[in-house]
């Protein structure tokens, strides 16, 4: 494991750049993530990151990139529960990089 100086902190990460931590994750580390995988964040990106946190909170795993897209359209709306949107969001795979963004673990399965 390595670590990364976020907001003058050190934080440890996985050799994929994944927080171990769930609780080193603020909104000012995730800006930081965001911006070292080249997302600029805004209101419907961080509502995919807000909702993959409450996800995982409840679930105590990151989800798949097919549950994700049911669950965010279960959530907030057909027109976001779709590959297409969350792609354009995050181009980098939304499961993955929207979750590295999250601070939560690297999906498992079909991501």
């Amino acid at each position: 494991m390595a670590t990364i100086q976020i907001a003058g902190k050190s934080i440890e990460d996985d050799e994929d750049g994944y927080l171990v931590n769930l609780e080193d994750w603020s909104e000012e580390i995730a800006n930081a993530l965001a911006a070292s995988e080249e997302v600029s964040m805004d209101p419907n990106r961080w509502e995919v990151v807000n909702f993959l946190r409450e996800y995982y909170m409840e679930y105590k795993i990151a989800p798949m990139i097919r549950i994700l897209t049911k669950e965010i359209g279960k959530k907030l709306g057909k027109e976001k529960g779709n590959t297409k949107y969350l792609y354009e969001l995050f181009p980098g795979g939304p499961a993955k990089q929207a979750c590295k963004i999250a601070g939560l673990p690297k999906p498992t399965g079909c991501v």
